[in-house]
C-alpha cells in the first residue's frame, strides 16, 4: 500500500467559481471549509497541493472542442450569449473568468487522480470538485466542466482498466454517467433523490447501460424524506457487492453535502453524521476493492455555513486517516471567522447527533417500505448483469 500523506488540493483561486450574489452555489462554502480544515489542524495531516489549470487537451478528454470555445468566449466581459451550450441560464450563468477557474478545478482533480495512480499518495481530496452535471457539450446544474469525468478519463488514458465512481450527492450524477455510458471499463453508481422529485429528472433504476456495457450504470432512486438509517441502508445494500464483483483498480467518489435535512434545494433528511459514515464506508471500500486508491470530491451543498464546511472537513479527516469525532465541539476560532465573514452563527458541534446505524439488507426485505422497494428496483435491474442475485 502506498505510504505518505493524503493530498488535499487547494488554491484560493477556486473561490472565483462564483455565479453571483443571488446564486445558491456561494463560493464562501469553499473558503469556510478550508478555514475549518486549518482550524482543526487537518492541513498538517495532509499534503496541501496547488497545481496549474487543465489545458484544452485535458478538457477534450470529455468535452467537445466547440463547447470549450463557447465557455472561453463566455468568460469574457461582456459575455456573448451561449445558451445553446447551457451557459447563460439561471442555473449556470456566465461570469468573468469562468473558463479559467473551471479549468483550475479540473486540473486539481486530474492531478490528484494521477498522483494516486502513480503511488505518490494513497488518497486525494478535492472538495472544490465533483461538478458532475456538466455534459460533453453543455453546462448544466451549476457545473461548467466535469472534473470527475475528466479525472476518470485521464486514469483510463494512463492505463487503468477498471474505474468505479460512486456518487452520493442528492442529485443524479448524470454527466459522469453520460460520459461513460458505453464504456465497460467504468462503473458509475449514483445514490440520489428520486428523479420524480428533483433535478435533473434522470437516474431511474432502469438506466443501466447499453447491451455491450450492461450494468455499467447503477442508479438508486431514494424517496424524498429519507433520513440517515434508510439512506445508509440503501448505500450498503447496493455499493459493496457491486464493487466486489467489478474489482476496480481505482475508486472515485463524489460527496455532495446537499443530502442534508437543512439543504434548501432538496428533500432528503440526512445528518452530517450519516454523511460522515458514508465517507468512512467509501474509504473502507477503496481499501477492500481498489488497493486503497481513492479520489474523493465535493459536489453540491447549499447550506453553506451550517452543513458544507463540517461535512467536507470530515471528508478531509477521513481521507487523511485523522477522523474527527462528530461530538467534538466546533473550534471557537472558526465560529468567529464564520461570523466575521457571514454575520451568521456557526454550528457548535462537528455532528448533528445523527446516526450511523442502519438495518443490514441481509436482515430481510420489507416490501411495504419505500426505501426497500427502491433498493430492490436497482438490484433487480443491475445485479444479474454482474452475476449477482437480486
Amino acid at each position: 500500500m502506498t505510504s505518505g500523506k493524503t493530498w488535499l488540493m487547494w488554491d484560493e483561486a477556486v473561490t472565483g467559481y462564483d455565479f453571483g450574489p443571488s446564486h445558491p452555489m456561494d463560493p464562501i462554502r469553499l473558503s469556510l471549509t478550508m478555514r475549518l480544515v486549518e482550524t482543526l489542524s487537518l492541513d498538517r495531516e495532509t499534503a496541501v497541493r496547488s497545481v496549474p489549470a487543465a489545458g484544452d487537451s485535458t478538457l477534450r478528454l470529455v468535452h467537445h472542442p466547440d463547447y470549450i470555445d463557447a465557455v472561453r468566449r463566455s468568460s469574457v466581459e461582456p459575455a456573448p450569449p451561449a445558451e445553446e451550450y447551457g451557459i447563460g441560464t439561471t442555473d449556470t450563468p456566465a461570469f468573468p473568468g469562468m473558463h479559467e477557474v473551471s479549468s483550475l478545478i479540473v486540473g486539481q482533480s486530474v492531478a490528484a487522480a494521477e498522483a494516486v495512480w502513480r503511488g505518490e499518495t494513497p488518497h486525494a481530496v478535492n472538495f472544490a470538485g465533483g461538478l458532475h452535471h456538466a455534459m460533453p457539450g453543455a453546462a448544466g446544474g451549476f457545473c461548467v466542466y466535469n472534473d470527475a469525468a475528466i479525472a476518470i478519463a485521464r486514469l483510463l488514458e494512463s492505463g487503468a482498466e477498471r474505474v468505479a465512481y460512486v456518487d452520493v450527492d442528492v442529485h443524479h450524477g448524470d454527466g459522469v454517467q453520460a460520459a461513460f455510458w458505453d464504456d465497460p471499463r467504468v462503473l458509475t453508481i449514483s445514490v440520489h433523490e428520486h428523479p420524480r422529485a428533483l433535478f435533473p429528472g434522470t437516474g431511474w433504476p432502469e438506466e443501466c447501460g447499453p447491451p455491450h456495457a450492461a450494468g455499467g450504470a447503477v442508479n438508486v432512486a431514494i424517496p424524498p424524506g429519507t433520513a440517515d438509517a434508510g439512506w445508509l441502508r440503501a448505500l450498503h445494500a447496493v455499493v459493496p457487492e457491486l464493487l466486489e464483483a467489478f474489482q476496480p483498480q481505482f475508486l472515485v467518489t463524489q460527496h455532495g453535502a446537499d443530502t442534508h435535512v437543512e439543504d434548501p434545494l432538496a428533500h432528503l433528511a440526512l445528518s452530517v453524521d450519516a454523511q460522515r459514515a458514508a465517507m468512512a464506508a467509501c474509504h473502507d471500500w477503496a481499501h477492500a476493492h481498489a488497493e486503497g486508491r481513492w479520489l474523493a470530491l465535493g459536489g453540491g451543498g447549499y447550506a453553506v455555513v451550517d452543513v458544507v464546511p463540517r461535512s467536507w472537513a470530515h471528508l478531509v479527516a477521513v481521507a487523511s486517516h485523522a477522523p474527527v469525532d462528530p461530538a467534538r465541539p466546533v473550534p471557537e476560532e472558526w465560529r468567529r471567522t464564520v461570523y466575521a465573514l457571514t454575520r451568521q452563527d456557526a454550528p457548535r458541534s462537528m455532528g448533528d447527533g445523527g446516526t450511523a446505524r442502519f438495518r443490514s439488507w441481509e436482515d430481510g426485505y420489507d416490501p411495504a417500505d419505500d426505501v426497500d422497494r427502491a433498493i430492490m428496483a436497482t438490484r433487480k435491474a443491475v445485479f444479474p448483469t454482474h452475476g449477482l442475485l437480486a
